[in-house]
This record gives structure tokens, sequence and C-alpha cells, in this order.
């Protein structure tokens, strides 16, 4: 408690000769008084994953503008611990925040209302987690944070698209716990599985199952054994680090998997073999850094602050500027090349291609596919 106190009142110290005369809290924010700190969940910044994605946003957009930045690792896998650190970067004058993952929502709920004057950027922080014990995000106390969650199901689709398009029709979905944004990604895949199957005439089943965690292990590994040993060629693994238990089985028969979040390729082909991940359904969290930091560097803060945006697809033409979408080393075929995947994106931008995101029935729902819902592996 002592050590927390003490940087509240640095941290006091600090905001005020940096906004009170101002400075990066006045309404134009000029790049020079911006100081961008990221703080990680506690995992590392070469992660492969939330925190690399995040930490390369920002320090390209520190180099790109001449804007101070930094990173702080917490000691410890907690809300105390991650809300020390924020204290910590605070006080040593950053008053930019910038923080990935659902793991903050408790770090954001201490300390936002305690620097009214720092701007916190939360990546997939939803209103869900923020909401969990009954607080209502949007009021004064959450005025100075802005939080992007992203429209999970657009990418599901795009990945269930792409398999099947790809010639797969032995497909199955590996989700982590059966929480709202895994569900979307889930029923995304399936909708587009089935979109692909109608266009193909191809004759197409799931395996659809959660694994009630989101960590590979034993069990979850026995059952993903049985479906790629039972002629599943391609599992969709959702939800953190299940997807070692997809790959390990995966590994046993020369079966593919599709990455999540961010573009796994690299840890999941580099762990359990060359060639095995085809794709991942991705956050745009490169992309929403920028649009966050840049709006704070023109002054444009008050448009998003106070706010919870569900970010999606926004252009037709450059993939690079949209929030959700397929890894740039997904594995074309000639089937379904990169000019497909974009002439789909651009069908989605214009309404031509609809996806629900209705996550509240028990299991998906499909026309033209098969689904075999087994619920929870544990």
């Amino acid at each position: 408690m002592k050590k927390r106190l003490l940087a509240l009142f640095a941290a006091v110290a600090v905001t005020a000769s940096l906004v009170g005369c101002g400075g990066a809290g006045a309404a134009g924010g000029a790049s020079a008084d911006m100081k961008v700190a990221m703080i990680t969940d506690y995992g590392d910044i070469t992660d492969q994953s939330f925190n690399q994605s995040t930490y390369e946003a920002c320090k390209a957009f520190g180099d790109a503008n001449g804007v101070d930045f930094t990173y702080y690792k917490p000691e410890g896998d907690s809300d105390a611990e991650r809300v020390a650190m924020i204290d910590k970067a605070i006080a040593d004058g950053y008053n930019v925040v910038v923080m990935p993952g659902y793991a903050f929502a408790g770090a954001i709920k201490e300390t936002a209302e305690t620097y009214p004057d720092v701007k916190f950027v939360a990546l997939d922080v939803s209103e869900y987690d923020l909401e969990g014990d009954g607080s209502d995000f949007n009021n004064k106390t959450f005025d100075n944070v802005f939080s992007a969650v992203y429209q999970e199901e657009l990418p599901g689709y795009m990945a269930g698209y792409a398999a099947v398009k790809m010639g797969y029709t032995k497909l199955g979905f590996l989700g982590g716990m059966a929480v709202p944004a895994v569900i979307r990604y889930g029923y995304g895949f399936v909708q587009g599985a089935d979109a692909a199957a109608a266009e193909t005439g191809a004759t197409v089943e799931v395996n659809y199952a959660y694994g009630n965690q989101f960590y590979g292990d034993s069990d979850i590994t026995a059952a993903m054994d049985t479906w790629y040993q039972g002629g599943t060629e391609i599992v969709f693994a959702c939800g953190g680090g299940i997807f070692t238990s997809a790959a390990e089985a995966a590994s046993k028969t020369g079966g593919k998997v599709i990455g999540v979040d961010v573009d796994q390729k690299a840890t999941i082909d580099g762990s359990y073999g060359e060639g095995m991940t085809i794709t991942s359904a991705m956050k745009g969290l490169q992309a929403t850094v920028n649009t966050l930091l840049t709006a704070i560097k023109d002054g444009q803060w008050d448009q998003y602050k106070g706010q919870i945006q569900n970010l999606g697809l926004v252009s037709a033409e450059d993939m690079s500027k949209n929030y959700v979408g397929l890894a740039e080393s997904t594995v074309w075929n000639d089937t379904f090349k990169e000019a497909d995947y974009k002439a789909l994106v651009a069908d989605m931008v214009n309404g031509k291609v609809t996806v629900s995101n209705d996550s509240s029935a028990e299991e998906p729902s499909a026309t033209n596919i098969t689904v075999n819902f087994q619920g929870n592996i544990k």
C-alpha cells in the first residue's frame, strides 16, 4: 500500500506538470507532449500475440512521429501488478497508456478515475469484462478510457469460407470458454463454411466443441486426436493457448490449424511443423493502435474517449485499414487466391455478404453443412 501511495503522489505531480499547463492533456495534444507507455498483460513483447503486436504498433508510431515510447512488464499476473506498472508509467511522465487484452479490466477500473488527465487505450477489453461486477462503463469514471472490441464473427466467417474454398471438407472448431467473443468467432466460422459449401456444392462436416478453458492439456489433446484421426483435416483453434492441443494432435496426422486473434503461423509452425497453419482469423491491433494514437496526436481524442467501439471492416480496397481480417501469411491456393479473399472482403464491406453476430443460440446452426456440436470437452 505504501509503495502504491508513493507512486500515486509522484504520478499526480508529473501529470500536473504535463497537463495543467496545457500539455498533452490540452485539446491540441501536440506529438511533442505525448509520451506513450504500453503495459504488457504479464507476458513478453516477443509472445507473437497481443503483447508483441501492440508493442510493434506503438513503437512504429513513436518512431514515425517522434513520440517517446516505452513499455512496462508487470512482475506478476495480477491486477495489482498491472496497476503497479500503470502507476510507474505515469510517475515516469507517460500520459498515454496502451493496454492489450481483457486482463486489464480490473486495472482500468482501479486507475482510470485516479488519473483523469491520462489517456487510457485498451484493446479487446469489452463491456462484458468491465461490467462483471456491476460497473457502468458509460459514466464519468471512464471518461478518459477508450476500448476497442472486435466483430469476431467477421474474421471467423472469412476463415470458414476460405477453408472450404481451399478444398477442406472435414473441419473442426475448438473454442476456449464459451464467452461471447469465442462464440462469435465460432458461429461466424460455421456461417462462412456454410456459404462456401453452398457455392461449391461440397459435402462439409464441422466438429464443434469448447475446451472450457483457455489452454490446452492432455484431455483436450486426446479429443483432438479423435477428431484428426477420424478424418478432420483442419481445426480453427480459438481461445488463448488452447491451440497447443489442436496443433499437437495435428502434428500426428499431417493436419492443419487456423490461428486466432493475431498471425499465429510463426508460433504454431515453429513448434509443431512447418506449413501447419494455413491462416489466422485476426483482430487488427496494429490498425487500432495507429488510429487511436494518431487521433491523440492530432487533438481528436474527444471523438473516442469514454467509448467502447466494436470495430470491423472499413475498407473494401485497403486491407491494412480494416480492424479484422485474415493474416498476410495465409497460404493461398488455386481455388482460393488472395484476389478471392479481397473480393470477399469487398462484398462484406458493401453489404452483399452479411454475417450474423447473434451468439444467443446454444449451438451453431447451418443449412448446407453438418455441424456435430459436442459442447464442452471438460
